[in-house]
């Protein structure tokens, strides 16, 4: 499963909007066949896993398939891989987790039970969840797992009072942004960040073959038409606005707008990630300011912060690294808990989640 899960990591940049799955034939105590999910459309793990021993000669009669998702029992952009190992002949499917699609939902496990194959599930499912948090929370909670990245100096400040913030952390730390950016399925940004800083809101520094969508928030549409984030892409930038009647008939080429606002004449975060997960968003990566990183803070949108923490000081009148008021007390402080810090160059990255009882989903 272990080599499984190697596979499946493959797929980290292609395999969106579908979950990353690996999958190992072994029989008589040897691998025979491997395989991993391609990109959307193609091969999923267990097809190239019988292809793949085919191929080199072996006969998957009596083999035992290793897949870190439950086989799928339905016919989506591809056939039901549980019919096709039902086909093979394979004797025992050990999976990961089940599938939390509910087209699929433990169906795939009972077509093989029922077809004689012998079947377990659950080994090294915490691992297999992990690769695959934004499938699981598109297909239980009908929004994307929204990741939220900071880069900051050691006393939590993130740009100078002139906005000046390039570059607060290392060429090491921003590299491995931008494999952070590779793995999401969308990357979000506000109009504050668009007119500062005039972002790409692509991934630059590590090779992928897909570049995630770009969604921008922007209220009051007033992004300008040359901004760099409308640059001709192989999607349209996704534009979230306030209100229909902000919709401007000259706004961007490039640009699809939705109008999805809230009473306080700003956009409706919630319903904003419910929009994209319709849309097979899985991982939303977020790069924004200050003050619409605290606004997705408070209306219990963000699932966890991905810190870059730089070793030096940029002093109390710099800006701070979230727009967020303090409690009235420190029992009532917002609760994270330490998920994986690594070093990055000189720097640190820290993967932080939310703690549920705090407000947000963790």
């Amino acid at each position: 499963m272990q080599r499984a899960l190697a596979l499946a990591m493959r797929g980290l940049y292609t395999t969106d909007p579908n979950p990353r799955v690996g999958c190992v034939l072994v029989k008589n105590g040897q691998i025979i066949g491997e395989g991993c999910t391609q990109p959307a459309g193609q091969d999923h793990a267990e097809i190239q896993a019988l292809k793949d021993a085919r191929a080199q000669g072996h006969d998957p009669r009596g083999a035992t398939a290793y897949v870190t998702l439950e086989p799928c029992s339905h016919f989506g952009r591809t056939p039901p891989c549980a019919n096709a190992l039902i086909a093979a002949h394979v004797t025992r499917v050990v999976a990961a987790m089940q599938d939390p699609n509910p087209l699929v939902a433990g169906r795939g496990l009972s077509m093989l039970r029922d077809a004689g194959i012998d079947v377990h599930c659950g080994l090294l499912a915490s691992e297999a969840r992990e690769l695959n948090i934004g499938f699981v929370s598109r297909m239980t909670r009908q929004r994307p797992w929204v990741r939220m990245k900071i880069a900051m100096s050691l006393d939590g400040r993130t740009a100078l009072p002139s906005g000046a913030s390039q570059w607060i952390t290392s060429e090491a730390a921003r590299a491995d942004g931008h494999a952070w950016r590779a793995r999401a399925s969308a990357i979000l940004t506000g109009i504050g960040t668009v007119k500062a800083d005039d972002p790409q809101l692509t991934v630059r520094a590590v090779n992928t073959p897909r570049q995630p969508l770009r969604v921008l928030v922007d209220s009051h549409l007033d992004a300008s038409p040359d901004a760099q984030i409308f640059a001709p892409a192989n999607r349209p930038t996704l534009v979230f606005c306030a209100a229909h009647d902000a919709v401007k008939s000259q706004y961007a080429r490039g640009a699809e707008i939705i109008a999805l606002g809230n009473a306080q004449g700003k956009v409706d975060l919630p319903a904003m990630l419910a929009e994209l997960a319709r849309r097979e968003v899985n991982e939303l990566h977020v790069e924004a300011g200050h003050g619409l990183s605290g606004a997705l803070l408070r209306a219990g949108c963000v699932d966890e912060l991905l810190v870059y923490i730089a070793p030096s000081l940029l002093g109390s009148n710099a800006q701070a690294m979230l727009d967020l008021a303090a409690p009235p007390t420190l029992d009532r402080r917002t609760a994270l808990s330490f998920h994986a810090i690594d070093r990055i160059g000189d720097d640190l990255r820290i993967l932080a989640r939310f703690v549920a009882e705090s407000g947000h989903c963790a």
